[in-house]
Protein backbone atom coordinates (compact mmCIF):
# COMPACT_ATOMS: atom_id res chain seq x y z
CA UNK A 1 0.00 0.00 0.00
CA UNK A 2 1.63 3.14 -1.77
CA UNK A 3 0.88 6.93 0.12
CA UNK A 4 -0.65 7.80 -3.66
CA UNK A 5 -3.12 4.33 -3.09
CA UNK A 6 -3.76 5.79 0.53
CA UNK A 7 -4.99 9.02 -0.71
CA UNK A 8 -6.95 7.86 -4.28
CA UNK A 9 -8.92 5.28 -2.06
CA UNK A 10 -9.39 7.70 0.62
CA UNK A 11 -10.59 10.10 -1.67
CA UNK A 12 -12.66 7.57 -3.35
CA UNK A 13 -14.42 6.79 0.13
CA UNK A 14 -14.74 10.12 1.39
CA UNK A 15 -16.73 11.20 -1.95
CA UNK A 16 -18.36 8.22 -2.52
CA UNK A 17 -19.53 7.66 0.73
CA UNK A 18 -21.85 10.63 0.94
CA UNK A 19 -22.48 11.29 -2.74
CA UNK A 20 -25.08 9.29 -3.81
CA UNK A 21 -23.22 7.00 -6.23
CA UNK A 22 -21.93 4.10 -3.98
CA UNK A 23 -18.59 3.99 -2.06
CA UNK A 24 -18.47 0.36 -1.97
CA UNK A 25 -19.18 -0.07 -5.90
CA UNK A 26 -15.96 2.77 -7.01
CA UNK A 27 -14.14 0.55 -4.32
CA UNK A 28 -14.64 -2.63 -5.62
CA UNK A 29 -13.74 -1.52 -9.28
CA UNK A 30 -10.72 -0.24 -7.87
CA UNK A 31 -10.09 -3.74 -6.58
CA UNK A 32 -11.42 -5.71 -9.07
CA UNK A 33 -10.01 -3.77 -11.94
CA UNK A 34 -7.10 -1.75 -11.17
CA UNK A 35 -5.84 -3.70 -8.07
CA UNK A 36 -6.07 -1.28 -5.64
CA UNK A 37 -7.81 -2.86 -2.71
CA UNK A 38 -8.37 -2.47 0.77
CA UNK A 39 -10.15 -5.86 1.75
CA UNK A 40 -6.65 -7.70 1.04
CA UNK A 41 -3.13 -8.28 1.39
CA UNK A 42 -3.58 -7.05 5.24
CA UNK A 43 -5.17 -3.88 4.41
CA UNK A 44 -8.47 -4.95 5.69
CA UNK A 45 -7.59 -2.61 9.02
CA UNK A 46 -7.16 0.27 6.41
CA UNK A 47 -11.02 -0.49 5.00
CA UNK A 48 -11.96 -0.59 8.83
CA UNK A 49 -10.04 3.43 8.95
CA UNK A 50 -11.75 4.29 5.94
CA UNK A 51 -15.56 3.58 7.50
CA UNK A 52 -14.14 5.37 11.07
CA UNK A 53 -13.01 8.08 8.86
CA UNK A 54 -16.20 9.06 7.19
CA UNK A 55 -18.06 8.37 10.34
CA UNK A 56 -16.05 11.02 12.05
CA UNK A 57 -17.02 13.22 9.08
CA UNK A 58 -20.70 12.73 9.86
CA UNK A 59 -20.45 13.67 13.47
CA UNK A 60 -18.78 17.10 12.54
CA UNK A 61 -20.63 18.18 10.58
CA UNK A 62 -23.77 17.20 12.32
CA UNK A 63 -22.61 18.09 15.94
CA UNK A 64 -24.73 19.88 16.98
CA UNK A 65 -27.70 17.47 16.09
CA UNK A 66 -25.94 14.52 17.92
CA UNK A 67 -25.41 17.16 20.77
CA UNK A 68 -29.33 18.28 20.92
CA UNK A 69 -29.67 14.27 20.72
CA UNK A 70 -27.77 13.45 23.96
CA UNK A 71 -29.11 16.03 26.33
CA UNK A 72 -32.48 15.73 25.09
CA UNK A 73 -32.78 12.11 25.77
CA UNK A 74 -31.30 12.52 29.44
CA UNK A 75 -33.52 15.34 29.45
CA UNK A 76 -36.84 12.72 28.59
CA UNK A 77 -35.77 10.02 30.92
CA UNK A 78 -36.06 13.48 33.60
CA UNK A 79 -32.50 12.72 34.81
CA UNK A 80 -30.22 15.76 33.21
CA UNK A 81 -30.96 19.70 32.13
CA UNK A 82 -34.05 19.43 30.39
CA UNK A 83 -36.09 17.71 32.37
CA UNK A 84 -39.27 19.01 34.15
CA UNK A 85 -41.27 21.60 32.57
CA UNK A 86 -39.53 20.66 28.72
CA UNK A 87 -40.83 17.38 28.79
CA UNK A 88 -42.99 17.86 26.36
CA UNK A 89 -41.26 18.85 23.52
CA UNK A 90 -38.33 16.85 22.28
CA UNK A 91 -37.92 16.78 18.88
CA UNK A 92 -34.47 15.76 18.95
CA UNK A 93 -35.49 13.04 21.43
CA UNK A 94 -37.81 12.05 18.62
CA UNK A 95 -34.91 12.32 16.28
CA UNK A 96 -33.05 9.84 18.04
CA UNK A 97 -35.92 7.41 18.30
CA UNK A 98 -36.17 7.14 14.50
CA UNK A 99 -32.83 7.06 14.15
CA UNK A 100 -32.64 3.58 16.59
CA UNK A 101 -35.88 2.26 14.81
CA UNK A 102 -34.51 2.81 10.84
CA UNK A 103 -31.31 0.76 12.37
CA UNK A 104 -32.86 -2.17 13.56
CA UNK A 105 -34.12 -3.80 10.48
CA UNK A 106 -30.20 -4.30 9.85
CA UNK A 107 -30.14 -7.12 11.82
CA UNK A 108 -31.83 -9.00 9.10
CA UNK A 109 -28.88 -8.92 6.86
CA UNK A 110 -26.60 -10.57 9.78
CA UNK A 111 -27.69 -14.46 8.43
CA UNK A 112 -26.72 -13.44 5.27
CA UNK A 113 -24.15 -10.72 5.72
CA UNK A 114 -20.78 -13.36 4.08
CA UNK A 115 -23.06 -13.82 1.04
CA UNK A 116 -23.15 -10.00 0.84
CA UNK A 117 -19.42 -9.90 0.50
CA UNK A 118 -18.53 -12.02 -1.44
CA UNK A 119 -20.46 -10.14 -3.99
CA UNK A 120 -18.07 -7.25 -3.63
CA UNK A 121 -15.38 -9.25 -6.17
CA UNK A 122 -17.97 -9.55 -8.28
CA UNK A 123 -17.63 -6.53 -10.87
CA UNK A 124 -20.69 -7.11 -13.29
CA UNK A 125 -23.04 -7.80 -10.50
CA UNK A 126 -21.29 -4.36 -9.17
CA UNK A 127 -21.96 -2.71 -12.61
CA UNK A 128 -25.66 -3.54 -12.72
CA UNK A 129 -25.91 -2.49 -9.22
CA UNK A 130 -24.46 1.26 -9.94
CA UNK A 131 -26.88 1.17 -13.45
CA UNK A 132 -29.56 0.40 -10.64
CA UNK A 133 -28.29 3.23 -8.38
CA UNK A 134 -28.62 5.90 -11.40
CA UNK A 135 -32.14 4.40 -11.56
CA UNK A 136 -32.82 5.10 -8.37
CA UNK A 137 -31.66 8.60 -8.18
CA UNK A 138 -33.70 9.63 -10.91
CA UNK A 139 -36.76 8.65 -9.35
CA UNK A 140 -35.41 10.96 -6.67
CA UNK A 141 -34.86 13.17 -8.66
CA UNK A 142 -38.46 13.61 -9.95
CA UNK A 143 -40.43 13.42 -6.56
CA UNK A 144 -41.84 16.86 -4.91
CA UNK A 145 -40.63 18.30 -2.09
CA UNK A 146 -42.51 16.66 1.44
CA UNK A 147 -43.34 18.04 4.66
CA UNK A 148 -42.25 15.91 7.60
CA UNK A 149 -38.82 16.51 9.76
CA UNK A 150 -38.25 15.49 12.92
CA UNK A 151 -41.54 16.48 14.69
CA UNK A 152 -44.07 15.07 12.46
CA UNK A 153 -42.72 11.93 10.60
CA UNK A 154 -43.86 8.37 12.31
CA UNK A 155 -42.35 5.22 13.03
CA UNK A 156 -43.34 3.72 9.85
CA UNK A 157 -41.18 6.05 7.88
CA UNK A 158 -38.80 5.05 9.91
CA UNK A 159 -39.13 1.58 9.11
CA UNK A 160 -39.32 2.13 5.36
CA UNK A 161 -36.27 3.77 5.40
CA UNK A 162 -34.06 1.32 8.03
CA UNK A 163 -35.59 -1.33 5.28
CA UNK A 164 -34.23 0.14 2.14
CA UNK A 165 -30.88 0.69 4.26
CA UNK A 166 -30.90 -2.73 4.81
CA UNK A 167 -31.00 -3.21 1.24
CA UNK A 168 -28.62 -0.77 0.41
CA UNK A 169 -25.73 -2.95 1.96
CA UNK A 170 -25.94 -4.90 -1.01
CA UNK A 171 -22.17 -3.99 -2.54
CA UNK A 172 -22.83 -1.37 -5.33
CA UNK A 173 -26.13 -0.09 -3.99
CA UNK A 174 -25.56 3.92 -3.02
CA UNK A 175 -26.78 3.31 0.57
CA UNK A 176 -27.63 7.38 0.61
CA UNK A 177 -29.07 7.54 -2.53
CA UNK A 178 -30.98 4.93 -1.47
CA UNK A 179 -31.94 6.25 1.95
CA UNK A 180 -32.61 9.89 0.72
CA UNK A 181 -34.95 8.42 -2.04
CA UNK A 182 -36.62 6.24 0.43
CA UNK A 183 -37.29 9.30 2.53
CA UNK A 184 -38.41 11.10 0.02
CA UNK A 185 -40.95 8.81 -1.16
CA UNK A 186 -42.87 8.71 2.85
CA UNK A 187 -42.58 12.62 2.61
CA UNK A 188 -39.86 13.80 4.19
CA UNK A 189 -38.54 17.40 3.61
CA UNK A 190 -35.27 17.24 1.08
CA UNK A 191 -33.33 18.92 3.76
CA UNK A 192 -34.42 16.58 6.39
CA UNK A 193 -34.08 13.20 3.91
CA UNK A 194 -30.47 14.09 3.81
CA UNK A 195 -29.92 14.58 7.68
CA UNK A 196 -31.87 11.36 8.33
CA UNK A 197 -29.95 9.77 5.76
CA UNK A 198 -26.86 10.58 7.20
CA UNK A 199 -27.35 10.36 11.25
CA UNK A 200 -28.89 6.99 10.38
CA UNK A 201 -25.24 5.94 9.27
CA UNK A 202 -23.89 6.55 12.46
CA UNK A 203 -25.15 2.80 14.16
CA UNK A 204 -24.83 1.24 11.08
CA UNK A 205 -21.57 1.94 10.18
CA UNK A 206 -20.22 1.94 13.93
CA UNK A 207 -21.44 -1.43 14.08
CA UNK A 208 -19.66 -2.78 11.01
CA UNK A 209 -16.91 -1.54 11.62
CA UNK A 210 -16.80 -2.95 15.41
CA UNK A 211 -17.63 -6.46 13.35
CA UNK A 212 -14.91 -5.64 10.65
CA UNK A 213 -12.05 -4.21 13.27
CA UNK A 214 -12.14 -7.94 14.78
CA UNK A 215 -11.99 -9.42 11.65
CA UNK A 216 -8.84 -6.93 10.39
CA UNK A 217 -7.06 -7.79 14.02
CA UNK A 218 -7.30 -12.07 13.10
CA UNK A 219 -6.22 -11.11 9.36
CA UNK A 220 -2.85 -9.33 10.46
CA UNK A 221 -2.14 -5.56 9.96
CA UNK A 222 0.39 -4.21 7.85
CA UNK A 223 1.94 -2.08 10.21
CA UNK A 224 4.30 -0.89 7.96
CA UNK A 225 2.02 0.96 5.97
CA UNK A 226 0.37 2.74 8.94
CA UNK A 227 1.53 5.94 7.28
CA UNK A 228 -0.44 5.14 4.42
CA UNK A 229 -3.70 4.51 5.99
CA UNK A 230 -3.31 7.10 8.28
CA UNK A 231 -2.78 9.46 5.24
CA UNK A 232 -5.94 7.96 3.77
CA UNK A 233 -7.75 8.26 6.65
CA UNK A 234 -7.41 12.20 7.06
CA UNK A 235 -8.30 12.06 3.11
CA UNK A 236 -11.52 10.49 3.66
CA UNK A 237 -12.51 12.90 6.56
CA UNK A 238 -11.37 16.51 4.68
CA UNK A 239 -13.54 14.62 1.40
CA UNK A 240 -16.39 13.14 3.69
CA UNK A 241 -17.21 16.76 5.57
CA UNK A 242 -16.72 18.68 1.89
CA UNK A 243 -19.42 15.95 0.36
CA UNK A 244 -21.50 16.01 2.59
CA UNK A 245 -22.02 20.02 2.28
CA UNK A 246 -22.08 19.30 -1.59
CA UNK A 247 -24.95 17.24 -1.12
CA UNK A 248 -26.72 19.43 1.30
CA UNK A 249 -26.82 22.12 -1.27
CA UNK A 250 -27.50 20.21 -3.69
CA UNK A 251 -30.59 18.76 -1.76
CA UNK A 252 -32.39 21.57 -1.59
CA UNK A 253 -32.47 22.47 -5.22
CA UNK A 254 -33.52 18.18 -5.92
CA UNK A 255 -30.83 18.06 -8.70
CA UNK A 256 -29.65 14.45 -8.20
CA UNK A 257 -30.05 13.74 -12.07
CA UNK A 258 -26.38 14.20 -12.65
CA UNK A 259 -25.50 11.24 -10.35
CA UNK A 260 -28.09 9.01 -11.71
CA UNK A 261 -26.63 9.68 -15.21
CA UNK A 262 -22.72 9.60 -13.54
CA UNK A 263 -24.15 5.60 -11.80
CA UNK A 264 -25.36 4.77 -15.62
CA UNK A 265 -22.16 5.59 -16.82
CA UNK A 266 -19.54 4.04 -14.70
CA UNK A 267 -21.58 0.87 -14.05
CA UNK A 268 -22.12 0.45 -17.95
CA UNK A 269 -18.54 0.40 -18.02
CA UNK A 270 -17.86 -1.41 -15.12
CA UNK A 271 -19.66 -4.52 -17.20
CA UNK A 272 -18.02 -3.57 -20.76
CA UNK A 273 -14.39 -3.17 -18.72
CA UNK A 274 -14.97 -6.99 -16.98
CA UNK A 275 -16.11 -8.48 -20.38
CA UNK A 276 -13.79 -7.27 -22.15
CA UNK A 277 -10.59 -7.83 -20.24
Amino acid sequence: MTVLNAIILGLVQGVAEFLPISSSGHLSILNNLFKMTTTEDGHLFFDVLLHLGTLFSVCVVYWQDIVAMFYEVLGFINIGPLGGERRQRYPAARLFLMIVVGTLPLFLILPINDMLEGLYYKSIFIGVMLVLTGCILYIADKMTQGKKTEKNMGLLDAVIIGLCQAVATIPGLSRSGTTITAGLATGLRRDFAVKFSFLLSLPAVLGANILAFAKAIRSGVDWSCLPAYLVGTVVAILTGIASISLLKRIADKGKFGGFAYYCWVVGVLSIILTVIF
